[in-house]
């Protein structure tokens, strides 16, 4: 009998290692994402991608909380609040600076990094962009800058415009941003002799209103600020610069696939979403956000859409035509 009771304790024993060994094993890290818009226009498989790059897997050794403001900015404090409470170590804000904003906000601990449109620096994120400091850096496409190069391009497609409207998504862009994105390009605007008519819109019903308010300003030429709703609504927007024959610049290729006529910008979105995973992965590894230059592109792509511009009667100099990456017949 005792040597029975020795053998069952011995085989209970045995049958806790296990146990004792998954209680010995290091948590898996959880990161926050918070996203402006919705699951599908997030670029989740470049930024999971990146996470990869340096050994991260959801699911594996990752575990990620997302939340999704569906384009309306009023939840993205609640948002950033409750991602806080679940004690993540690092946030990853996509899709606009007021998504950065509202999280640095509630956090001056929590590492943050930011996917944005906007200069970092202007809008009050960062201190530098080499060394920004503090709990935060990211990826920047530099938007103003981009919007003063798409005005120019559009010009020479469009040499007889003189009133040019710029539509930004009013959410996403917010009372403060929304001036320092506007600036560079009524800097632009202002030196070839043109006219700047700003427009927003935070809903598909708002892009309707705004398309009248530009045919009713008699607007020559369109510029389709680069935000998640638009992006969402494509087809939408590129449906109403044709019926009403308005050139219209993009920020992306997707319009120029889907009819528009031109686009300009970062020549791989889903880069700096990949960029973005790997600074999480650096920060869960010991970086600090602080000292991670915020990255800027590098390369841009020029798109133009031929069919498109005979379609409005514009004749593409060969010049500008030479200079395009793509050129859809």
């Amino acid at each position: 009998m005792i040597a029975r009771r020795q053998f069952i304790t011995g085989i209970g024993s045995a049958a806790a290692w296990p146990v004792v060994a998954r209680a010995q094993q290091p948590a898996v890290p959880v990161i926050g994402f918070l996203d402006f818009g919705a699951p599908e226009t997030t670029n989740m498989a470049a930024f999971r991608s990146g996470l990869s790059d340096t050994g991260f897997s959801e699911g594996r050794n990752l575990a990620i909380e997302y939340r999704f403001a569906y384009s309306d900015r009023d939840r993205l404090s609640e948002l950033a609040a409750d991602l806080i409470s679940r004690r993540v170590a690092v946030i990853a804000a996509w899709s606009g600076a007021v998504v950065t904003l509202a999280v640095k906000a509630a956090t001056t601990t929590i590492p943050i990094v930011f996917q944005i449109g906007d200069d970092p620096v202007e809008v009050g994120l960062v201190t530098n962009l080499n060394r920004p400091g503090g709990n935060v850096t990211g990826m920047t496409s530099m938007n103003g800058e981009i919007f003063a190069k798409r005005l120019e391009l559009l010009h020479k497609m469009v040499p007889g415009a003189v009133r040019i409207a710029v539509l930004l998504g009013e959410k996403e862009s917010g009372p403060f941003v929304g001036p320092l994105l506007i600036k560079p390009t009524q800097a632009a605007a202002a030196s070839i002799g043109l006219q700047i008519e700003v427009l927003t819109a935070s809903t598909d019903r708002e892009i309707d209103s705004a398309f009248a308010s530009l045919v009713q300003k008699r607007s020559d030429a369109l510029l389709v600020g680069a935000y998640s709703l638009f992006y969402e609504y494509r087809a939408q927007i590129v449906a109403l610069a044709a019926r009403h024959a308005v050139p219209a610049s993009y920020f992306t290729p997707a319009f120029v696939d889907g009819g528009g006529l031109t686009s300009y910008g970062p020549k791989s979105y889903d880069d700096m979403a990949r960029q973005g995973g790997i600074y999480v992965g650096r920060i869960l590894k010991g970086e600090k956000a602080g000292d991670l230059p915020v990255i800027r592109p590098t390369k841009f792509e020029f798109v133009i859409n031929l069919k498109t511009a005979k379609a409005l009667g514009l004749t593409i100099p060969e010049t500008l035509l030479a200079t395009a990456d793509e050129v859809i017949q």
